[in-house]
């Protein structure tokens, strides 16, 4: 770790050593990582998700601060400003399309890894989790605390928390439970000024808008205050997979008039995926209760699926975290601290918002071009229940009511040939056009495409520019966010290829 006589060799790294030394109120030298340190590479790569942006041509930042303390943030952000550096912030390294930990500018990576301890009060039934935990480690907490608590957040336990909030996350408790963002009750932010605020100093509007408003857009975000949800000593989970020879037509066009109305108890995922000229639909399910009463549900709701007894397994919360994250039977709860159990591919996704049914012959010709293209992967997740019941305003995340289930565009790849890929899942996207939400075509800011649009660093049109993707993330909230990030951070020092803007004439740096 880099040292201020280590550093004083170059005379850019001694200048910005120094500057963060003076504005950080306890020792920050051995949290920074020049490039000539030995442990730059490994910090950099360590959570890089993507390995798109992995490569030799990848820019990387002057300097890692790999944050300890609240203060280390605060003099990253006071160091950026007063150098004219771009600052990224990382929590777990999922953003897909890398904006979390790469720049066309000179930039700083701001890593919340070593910030991810998680505080749990049973008795209140709330937790403050920072921003730098995995939502693995988040619900090995929770478990450890308690058996029937949980936290409606993702199914991929080595996202981060940070990202994962701030961005509207979702998982397969969001139909009794609403979102992650539905659950935060406090957070501790650090505004470009370098203050330190919660939710009361900050204000309920700066509050509303990184409650699914992309927190990189307004500020550091350090810690939240989440509110856990009640769980069943035992759930019942299942997987069963129908091939097109198995009728997976009229099975998946079934479930698509029914997912987003069955008991919020009952989330029912489908995955389409071409295997061998074929496309197997396979339907993986959470239901917060026992198989007897699962059964009922799906023998009347449901029976096209033709569930049996034999197809279902119980467990607690906590193992059906293990179960949807495909780890094998019996697989320790250990294994969610670790955030790093498999290796990393070469990836991309994009999103939809499905509003009217696909009608069977529209399924049959979209499982043709899947055959056709054969990579791209497409995973329907339902709405419904708690989800049609919040209102569009309550959070930047729009998508509620009215939206039968969103569909997940996949591809991933172990060797570099990303244009055929790329090109694979843009031309799928394109197909299905007819088939989703219009006017604007709505999108989830957490599957960051940044097909969809982007923002010029500096540009005298970044309103205009912003509002084309920001209305398909965040439709009528779009201009809310924006009088929210003229108000807090009016020289758009917070700045990604997919930030809020500001508001036309204001300050753009």
């Amino acid at each position: 770790m880099a040292s201020p006589s280590s550093s004083a060799a170059d005379p850019a790294q001694h200048k910005y050593l120094q500057c963060l030394t003076n504005h950080s109120s306890t020792p920050i030298s051995q949290a920074i990582y020049f490039p000539t340190d030995p442990l730059y590479t490994s910090t950099l790569e360590s959570n890089i998700r993507n390995l798109v942006y992995a490569s030799d041509s990848t820019p990387r930042p002057l300097f890692i601060v790999a944050a300890t303390h609240v203060s280390h943030i605060q003099s990253t952000i006071l160091c950026c400003k007063a150098h004219g550096l771009q600052l990224r912030i990382r929590s777990g390294g999922h953003d897909f399309d890398g904006l979390s930990y790469v720049s066309p500018s000179p930039f700083v990576l701001l890593d919340l890894f070593n910030l991810r301890s998680v505080t749990i009060d049973v008795e209140s039934e709330t937790a403050w989790v920072n921003s730098g935990a995995t939502l693995g480690e988040l619900y090995h907490e929770i478990a450890g605390n308690s058996k029937i608590l949980g936290f409606p957040g993702g199914v991929c336990p080595t996202v981060g928390v940070g990202g994962f909030l701030s961005g509207g996350g979702y998982g397969n408790l969001m139909r009794k439970h609403g979102l992650s963002v539905d659950n935060v009750v406090d957070a501790i932010i650090v505004d470009s000024d370098g203050r330190v605020l919660d939710r009361e100093a900050m204000g309920e509007d700066l509050f509303w808008a990184i409650n699914g408003g992309g927190g990189a857009s307004f500020g550091v975000i350090v810690s939240w205050k989440i509110r856990l949800v009640p769980v069943p000593e035992t759930v019942t989970v299942f997987r069963v997979e129908r091939t097109l020879e198995q009728g997976a037509s009229d099975v998946v066009h079934k479930w698509q008039l029914i997912a987003d109305k069955l008991h919020e108890d009952l989330f029912i995922r489908v995955v389409g995926d071409e295997e061998k000229f074929t496309i197997k639909a396979k339907f993986n399910a959470l239901f917060l209760g026992k198989t007897e009463r699962l059964m009922g549900l799906m023998d009347h709701e449901f029976p096209e699926l033709g569930l049996s007894p034999a197809d279902c397994l119980e467990m607690s919360w906590i193992e059906s975290v293990l179960f949807w994250s495909n780890y094998p039977p019996e697989t320790s709860t250990e294994v969610l601290r670790d955030r790093h159990p498999k290796p990393e591919k070469f990836v991309k996704k994009k999103s939809d918002y499905v509003q009217e049914p696909i009608s069977k012959e529209g399924l049959e010709a979209m499982w043709d071009k899947m055959i056709q293209l054969r990579k791209p992967i497409l995973t329907f997740n339902p709405y419904g229940g708690r989800m049609g019941q919040i209102s569009e305003k309550d959070t930047p995340f729009p998508h509620r009511a009215g939206n039968l289930y969103k569909i997940q565009y996949s591809v991933t790849w172990k060797e570099e040939a990303e244009e055929k890929y790329l090109g694979d899942i843009r031309r799928m996207y394109s197909y299905m056009t007819p088939f989703v939400s219009k006017n604007p075509r709505r999108a989830y800011m957490n599957y960051r495409d940044l097909d969809i649009g982007t923002v010029k660093r500096g540009s005298k049109n970044s309103y205009a520019e912003g509002k084309v993707y920001g209305d398909k993330y965040f439709d009528g909230n779009f201009e809310r966010l924006v009088k929210v990030k003229t108000a807090v951070d009016p020289n758009y020092f917070f700045w990604n290829e997919q930030s809020v803007p500001v508001l036309p004439g204001k300050v753009e740096l």
